[in-house]
């Protein structure tokens, strides 16, 4: 019970699978922890920004270096750890397509496996390239957003010092955490119409995860879909009438 509730239901799950593994290779007969209840923790209250113009409004007020990372964040949906670790050479934009192949945090730089979910690409919409575009390509770092001297931004830093004082000058209410940019990014691509699995892939996910997370959110989601079968159907009928009088 001392676990954070976020992360009982994970904890509990490795701790079941260390168990049945021992039952498998026969170590103890029987696994103690098959009746232990495993409920899903609480949905997380998530706060997504309201429209681009909120999100321009605090990235006018970081100022023309460190606002990019507003739009660019918000515009892909990474994690603050990716595009900490995000260097130029892991941007196309020719091809407007960003790969996503390593993490910053803890100041720990890690690298994402070739066979690791986080490990993808993710498309540049023109609101990414724009902001990427506003950024000057600096000699003394590989970094597509580095700290002002150079090596990784410190988030902690980035946090306190700009980011909080940002939402606030923008009149933000309620005010947003930097996290709120990548649930941006999930609300809106929901109900723009991307799919779940698309979705879960451009975010280095699980479907489930967007779905238990996300799909609340998307407002416009149902009558997306109603749509979308509507107009199918009426193809189907309309190539079945077709047929029919052929």
């Amino acid at each position: 019970m001392r676990i954070p509730e976020g992360h009982r239901h994970d904890a509990t799950q490795a701790f079941r699978q260390v168990l049945n593994a021992a039952v498998k290779w026969r170590v103890i007969p029987e696994s103690p922890a098959k009746l232990i209840r495993n409920p899903l923790p609480k949905r997380e209250e998530i706060r997504p920004f309201e429209t681009w113009a909120d999100v321009d409004a605090v990235a006018v007020e970081l100022g023309p270096t460190l606002g990019p990372i507003a739009v660019f964040a918000t515009a892909t949906g990474l994690r603050p750890e990716e595009w900490l670790a995000l260097e130029w050479r892991d941007v196309d934009l020719r091809e407007r397509v960003v790969t996503v192949r390593r993490a910053y945090s803890g100041a720990v730089l890690r690298d994402w496996g070739k066979t690791d979910r986080s490990r993808r690409r993710v498309p540049l919409r023109q609101k990414a390239v724009d902001a990427l575009e506003q950024l000057p390509r600096r000699l003394d770092t590989r970094l597509v957003f580095p700290a002002l001297r150079g090596g990784h931004l410190n988030l902690h830093n980035f946090r306190a010092r700009d980011w909080k004082p940002a939402i606030r000058a923008a009149g933000i209410v309620p005010e947003r955490r930097i996290y709120d940019l990548r649930h941006s990014y999930a609300t809106w691509s929901l109900a723009a119409g991307v799919s779940l699995f698309s979705l879960a892939r451009r975010m280095g996910t699980s479907v489930e995860m967007i779905d238990r997370t996300y799909g609340h959110l998307a407002a416009d989601a149902e009558s997306y879909e109603r749509e979308l079968l509507d107009a199918f159907d009426e193809k189907n009928e309309a190539f079945g009438r077709l047929s029919g009088t052929e």
